[in-house]
């Protein structure tokens, strides 16, 4: 296979490491903290997980290490969507553990947690390992969505891991993932396996956060990606002076990507899912919002501008989540009657006699593309596919139906030109930057110092990420200090709390703060690609989300 320039340099780049774990690995000591509870729900999560709850926070510091010297049998398993850096955790993991025995080994199961039930796997080697440092995807043993949640599956992973005498098995990805590998270390505990869990943090999302979890690996490369992508729309937006680009960015549950993005991009409008949620706009606010803006701009004679949606936005409009719970309940009840309509007039009429009167005149309001969209397959959860709706097609629709009443009233003289846009796949698998290539080298060489001292159900944790990769901070923290219930197929089960926006916080209040001159003005900011090569203040800089943060 012939490669890229890019990828050639790319092998060749040392990640950087935070000064502790670049010490010989017999000179670092592991220092306990604080017991810790999970963030809600104590009394329950601690009877779910009696054998790894409370346990103690983790950091590792200058000393003499009394972990005991043993062979090590580790296996990795890349889990749930890609991001950028993956290839690096596993390189980092596998570099730690040769380099304090050339007899460790690393077996990497493929396709994600499908790989180890079905026993899937590679040994990595040198040769193999060095194909994929410091480049993007997951595509060095593969990832999959299979959840470990019956005891079959336990039962099937505890076999498997005995036959290859494991040691740990560390399990790369989001907030699901990582329950899973928290309830599979409460499993091997309790049922008398010696096997460690280890989770690493993973989302572009950038939900999978805490006080010790600053962020989550891929975040950085993706939002990067996207405002590149962004701002080229915006240069060419500014250009052309002739039309609305209306872009939907990757975030269902939390808008931290959209908030990334405007605050590298400085768009005329973006939006914030929790905001929209807390304020409990309509649809026809926050067209009103965008309507507002397109009219000023005109005035000044600008009949252009960028408009940020989050992938989530639609399914936190009061009226819309009203009727997506309806939906979702209604085809629990008759997916099976609902499928066997053919005419799209007869699924119409069905929604009509099955709807409430108020989530039907939403519904008979939405473009029809929209309709068919919320009529869709279903996900695993039996939930409408949010990430399926082009809910920046809807606003385009709501906001030329208005602007049209507005130009009949005399009350707008402008041009509107709209050009819509989806942003997802293209940063989940970009070549990660500096900053993600070092943070989850560092997360997969920290990990294999949690299973050298012998810890189970953690998460490997990297923290001061606002400084120079030298002033980091290496540690790890139990899972279930992020636990809370939540209601899952009609059920309440331990999950991991996913991480909104603070509506409160820096981030949040400087985008607020400056929003309203965005949507007038042409402020664009224009961030470029990613850079590999040359000042540190150029290719080693975290986020604006990040730095704002930690001000």
């Amino acid at each position: 296979m012939e490669l890229s320039p890019l990828q050639i340099a790319r092998y060749s780049y040392q990640p950087k490491l935070p000064e502790i774990l670049k010490n010989d690995i017999s000179k670092i000591k592991a220092v306990e903290g604080e017991i810790t509870a999970s963030v809600s729900d104590q009394e329950e999560i601690k009877k779910l997980f009696p054998n790894t709850y409370g346990m103690r926070e983790v950091s590792f510091a200058e000393g003499e290490n009394h972990a005991a010297d043993r062979v090590l049998t580790v296996g990795v398993i890349l889990s749930g969507g890609q991001a950028p850096g993956g290839h690096n955790v596993i390189t980092g993991l596998y570099d730690a553990l040769k380099k304090t025995r050339k007899d460790n080994i690393l077996i990497g199961f493929k396709n994600g947690p499908s790989g180890l039930l079905n026993d899937d796997y590679i040994v990595f080697d040198d040769e193999y390992i060095d194909q994929f440092r410091n480049t993007g995807g997951f595509d060095i043993i593969g990832s999959g969505r299979t959840k470990l949640e019956s005891e079959e599956q336990f039962e099937v992973a505890k076999a498997v891991a005995e036959k290859h005498a494991l040691d740990a098995v560390v399990i790369i990805g989001g907030d699901d993932s990582n329950t899973n590998a928290a309830v599979l270390a409460e499993y091997f505990k309790a049922h008398g396996s010696c096997v460690q869990v280890i989770g690493c943090p993973k989302t572009i999302d950038g939900d999978l956060k805490n006080d010790v979890i600053e962020i989550s690996f891929g975040f950085d490369t993706a939002t990067k990606t996207y405002s590149e992508l962004i701002g080229n729309i915006e240069r060419d937006a500014n250009s052309a002076k002739k039309y609305w680009h209306f872009v939907r960015v990757m975030g269902r549950s939390a808008s931290h990507i959209a908030l990334e993005c405007a605050l590298q991009t400085q768009p005329n409008i973006c939006f914030i899912s929790e905001e929209v949620e807390q304020k409990k706009m309509s649809l026809s606010t926050i067209a009103d919002q965008i309507v507002s803006s397109i009219v000023k701009r005109s005035e000044n004679g600008e009949n252009f501008g960028v408009a940020i949606i989050p992938e989530g936005l639609i399914e936190f409009v009061p009226e819309v989540k009203k009727l997506i719970s309806e939906l979702n309940d209604l085809m629990a009840l008759k997916q099976e009657e609902f499928n066997a309509l053919t005419e799209w007039e007869d699924k119409y009429s069905f929604m009509e006699k099955n709807l409430t009167k108020e989530s039907f005149a939403v519904f008979s309001i939405l473009p029809i593309d929209i309709e068919k969209q919320l009529l869709m397959d279903r996900d695993p959860h039996g939930n409408v596919q949010v990430s399926r709706i082009e809910t920046e097609k809807l606003l385009i629709s709501i906001v030329e139906t208005k602007l049209k009443k507005l130009k009949e009233e005399g009350k707008y003289k402008g041009k509107f030109s709209a050009l819509n846009h989806f942003f997802g796949y293209e940063g989940r698998c970009a070549f990660p930057s500096n900053f993600d290539a070092d943070y989850c080298y560092s997360l997969g060489y920290n990990a294999f110092m949690l299973i050298s001292y012998g810890y189970t159900g953690y998460l490997s944790t990297i923290t001061n990420l606002s400084k120079p990769a030298t002033e980091w901070k290496a540690g790890g923290m139990p899972i279930t200090k992020m636990m809370n219930l939540e209601q899952r197929h009609g059920a309440k089960k331990p999950v991991i709390r996913k991480a909104l926006v603070e509506l409160d916080g820096k981030p949040f209040k400087y985008f607020e703060s400056h929003r309203d001159e965005w949507a007038e003005k042409t402020s664009f900011k224009y961030p470029g690609a990613i850079q590999y090569y040359g000042p540190a203040s150029v290719c080693d800089i975290t986020t604006r989300t990040l730095a704002l943060e930690k001000e």
